[in-house]
């Protein structure tokens, strides 16, 4: 019975390439085949289909009961069977190929059966920067298309440059392996233009499979919906399978490009459309109701893959509610400071500066260019990894400064060359080695380190292959790294900050301020894989830039949690799919058109820990939040309005049962700051006075909870009073050291934690030192269930760092700062909400390319790119 039922279900399987699997069930009824067989055979099937639906990579948040009918390869399949075969002949791991295989197997069993009559599915494929999504959506074309799928049409971003290197991929993965399985609708050299008979791809007699690769542009979008439109005879029963690569870029709320895609789409009567994307900030602010590309069938949250360079990695990132603050890491010791002073020497600030701009190689652009080639050198020495070696300068958007470079690097690259015998020379190099490979050991990495006696010798091979390569869309002269091993450093805007692979790219010089999250975490092309040279990787930028990028993590973070309790909430589907995105002083979570269906979240405070971890360092600001916090002493102290009061042998003092009026007054006195950005400061919700005064308001007066408080100061035992910081007569703590992160701009000083697990127990009976995260918040509870606490923590105005914290340094402000956190117990019952006044961020503070957007617009409603 055993091997009958086997031999039932192989016929079954194959039956599923003609019918789906409903209708296959209906054929074997009409065969005659004996119903407790069938039974049988669909016990199997599903079986099989729990293993996919059941795998806890990726995680999915699925709209309904989809028919899922896919059950992963099968033995004749002719597409995946090449494509894993390629990438283990390029070194993949069985592990990584097994996580590629059962990823994109759940992306397809998303799909809709190609024999359905008709279908028309939108999903969201969500991964890292420069993490493998096009490895991923590669793997999901082969095998859809050895199931039937026919027409696969891809969205290659905006540039010419990208489309070609997505182009050559799929090319090399799918076609070439299996050349009488596809025909082409595009080429390397050239995108879509419109062939002749479209029965020649589409009639029954043709049983190849249709690639075509186009740009994101008006122009050769409508060409492909017309010629499409014309072939409707023939297109009635291909199942079409589109991928949008960088989906948050020019699909959302664009006049033309989003309309195209959904009209190519309407004239597809079975089409799939999946959206592939590491910043989908704008694709989940569409609206879900209206007739667009929101993915309302299903989002993938793909899994980051082992090795993986991502945002945090680099630039480390701030807690989130839950978390302790001394468990999360500062990042690689990889960011180098460009002083705002050097800007103007690489960058024109406004359109009337462009014309005539030279740019200066300022003494960070110079170390910047040395290190790469000493890299390169290094590199050479280690003999693995990449072939290619690349380095970035990204600056402008504007393709003539992007020119203004060449003789500037040509030069440096002359004189550099000609001097390698200088001993001053090799000096500086030597200098700039040993401290660049001290802060970041090639041990910790699992490399071996370079001495620079042992490189020195490759650099004059080095200098003479580089190249300085203007990369944009007016240049002729692009990145190619299909004709043998590249060395370049590589100048250009837009087309090198979106999708395209940067290949061995280990140093970055980038000055361009934008102005949305989607748009800053895609120019980082840095993110990605560095085998073989993981110590190596530097990013040179303004400290606001490295700012902007460690609150591009939270963000980021704090989305995929959103997103994770979705995935674990079987009753939650996309159409109910609503991740919080907190906002930034200076940024924009995307582009104003694209936030329209966006709405204001509201806040609630119940069970958070809020802390100050931004100050300015300037005196009289200082004194003034010393005055607040004295003053909030001295009113506890002197007018019996605390209960009692505790001093523990740590040297922490805590007044419990304060009036919450007491500390609404010192709310009201305390100067918060929330980074740069100084105007808008306030409406970052942790720092923001106004929104926690109103919330502990709502508290007292619909539950009566918060009306009395614990504070505390923080702080070490005194040992003298010149350690001592005096709140008031008697009342003295030791001050504490809270070292400033290295990158910070100047004015400000960013120390990131502020309050530890400990600390946000301070107030609490048993040994707080020994609890969880989740055990705290139950003492807090039981405990103090209606009891807010307030935390001072007096830090010593120099604040000299440990040696091990090499990401940090001296505080050096110009008096003791006065930090500030607070702990919310959480609700019994309903929180009360309160709603920033604001959404949208002020940019009047922050230089920005006023062309950036007229650059994109040109791309994609233009003739062609």
């Amino acid at each position: 019975m055993s091997d009958e039922i086997d031999d039932m279900y192989d016929t079954f399987s194959e039956m599923l390439d003609k019918w789906p699997p409903a209708e296959t069930v209906k054929r074997l009824e009409q065969f005659g085949i004996d119903a407790e067989k069938i039974e049988l055979i669909r016990e199997r099937h599903e079986q099989k289909l729990a293993r996919i639906r059941e795998l806890e990579e990726p995680q999915t948040v699925v709209r309904g009961n989809r028919d899922t009918w896919y059950t992963g390869p099968r033995p004749g399949d002719r597409c995946w069977p090449a494509l894993e075969r390629s990438l283990q002949d390029r070194g993949w791991g069985d592990a990584s190929v097994k996580t590629l295989d059962e990823s994109s197997s759940r992306v397809v069993s998303l799909l809709d059966h190609p024999r359905e009559s008709a279908f028309s599915t939108r999903g969201l494929a969500l991964g890292y920067v420069q993490s493998g999504k096009t490895t991923n959506f590669t793997a999901v074309m082969a095998k859809a298309a050895d199931r039937g799928y026919k027409l696969f049409i891809v969205l290659s971003g905006i540039h010419n440059g990208l489309r070609r290197q997505t182009q050559a991929r799929l090319v090399s993965e799918l076609v070439e392996p299996n050349p009488d399985r596809w025909s082409q609708l595009t080429n390397l050299d050239h995108d879509f233009v419109p062939p002749a008979n479209a029965a020649s791809f589409f009639g029954n007699s043709n049983r190849t499979r249709v690639l075509c690769v186009v740009k994101k542009n008006a122009t050769v979008l409508r060409k492909l919906a017309q010629w499409l439109e014309g072939a409707s005879s023939y297109l009635e029963n291909c199942p079409a399978l589109i991928i949008d690569d960088e989906a948050d870029q020019a699909t959302v709320a664009t006049k033309s490009i989003n309309p195209l895609i959904r009209r190519i789409m309407a004239g597809l009567p079975r089409s799939a459309y999946i959206g592939y994307t590491a910043s989908p900030f704008a694709n989940l602010l569409i609206d879900p109701s209206a007739e667009d590309l929101y993915p309302q069938d299903f989002i993938v949250n793909l899994p980051k893959p082992v090795g993986h360079f991502g945002t945090e990695v680099l630039f480390g990132r701030y807690a989130l509610d839950g978390e302790d603050p001394s468990d999360i890491d500062d990042g690689h010791d990889m960011i180098r400071t460009v002083p705002w002073t050097d800007i103007e020497y690489v960058r024109p600030s406004t359109r009337a500066e462009v014309e005539g701009f030279t740019p200066e190689i300022t003494e960070t652009l110079r170390s910047a260019v040395l290190y790469f080639w000493l890299v390169v050198a290094a590199r050479r020495v280690r003999g693995t990894g990449n072939p290619h070696n690349t380095m970035l300068i990204h600056t402008s958007v504007n393709t003539s400064v992007h020119n203004s470079f060449r003789a500037p690097l040509e030069e440096l690259r002359a004189e550099v060359r000609d001097a390698l015998d200088d001993p001053d020379l090799l000096e500086e190099l030597r200098v700039l080695w040993e401290k660049e490979t001290g802060r970041v050991p090639a041990e910790d990495f699992g490399e071996t380190s370079v001495s620079f006696d042992a490189l020195v010798t490759e650099l004059p091979g080095v200098l003479g292959s580089c190249r300085v390569i203007m990369d944009n869309s007016s240049s002729q002269d692009r990145l190619d790294y299909e004709n043998g091993p590249l060395v370049a450093i590589a100048v250009g805007g837009n087309t090198l900050s979106r999708g395209l692979t940067l290949e061995g790219l280990s140093v970055s010089y980038f000055v361009r301020a934008v102005s949305a999250y989607d748009t800053l975490l895609q120019m980082g092309r840095w993110f990605g894989f560095r085998n073989g040279y993981a110590d190596f990787p530097r990013i040179w930028m303004t400290d606001e830039l490295a700012e902007w990028f460690r609150h591009l993590a939270t963000v980021e973070t704090e989305m995929r949690r959103d997103i994770d309790v979705y995935l674990h909430n079987p009753s939650e589907n996309p159409l109910t799919f609503a991740v919080r995105l907190r906002t930034h002083p200076s940024l924009q979570v995307t582009a104003a058109a694209k936030m329209k269906s966006a709405v204001k979240a509201a806040s609630s405070y119940g069970g958070a820990r809020v802390q100050t971890h931004c100050f300015r360092t300037d005196a009289p600001w200082l004194r003034q939040n010393l005055a607040a916090a004295r003053g909030l002493v001295s009113q506890i102290t002197s007018n019996n309005a605390v209960a009692k009061e505790d001093r523990s042998s740590e040297g922490n003092i805590i007044f419990r049962d304060v009036p919450h009026d007491v500390v609404l007054n010192f709310l009201g006195d305390y100067q918060f700051h929330a980074g740069s950005g100084e105007k808008s400061a306030k409406l970052a919700r942790e720092n923001n006075a106004k929104l926690i005064t109103e919330y502990i308001q709502k508290r007292v007066r619909s539950a009566g909870a918060l009306r009395r408080w614990n504070v505390a100061l923080v702080g070490r035992p005194p040992k003298n009073s010149d350690d001592d910081l005096e709140f008031a007569p008697g009342v003295a703590v030791g001050r504490v050291v809270r070292a400033k992160l290295a990158t910070g701009s100047q004015g400000f000083a960013d120390i990131k934690t502020l309050m530890s697990r400990k600390d946000a127990g301070i107030d609490l009976d048993g040994d707080v030192s020994t609890m969880t995260e989740h055990q705290l918040r139950d003492a807090r509870r039981v405990q103090l269930p209606t009891t807010g606490l307030l935390t001072l923590y007096p830090i010593d105005r120099y604040s000299e760092p440990v040696p091990a914290k090499k990401q940090r340094q001296p505080l050096d402000a110009e008096e003791h700062v006065i930090g500030v956190g607070l702990v919310f117990p959480e609700p019994d019952g309903p929180d009360s909400a309160v709603e920033p006044e604001y959404v949208s961020a002020d940019l009047s503070g922050v230089q920005l390319e006023e062309f950036e957007e007229e650059e994109m617009l040109r791309l994609i409603e233009g003739e062609d790119a």
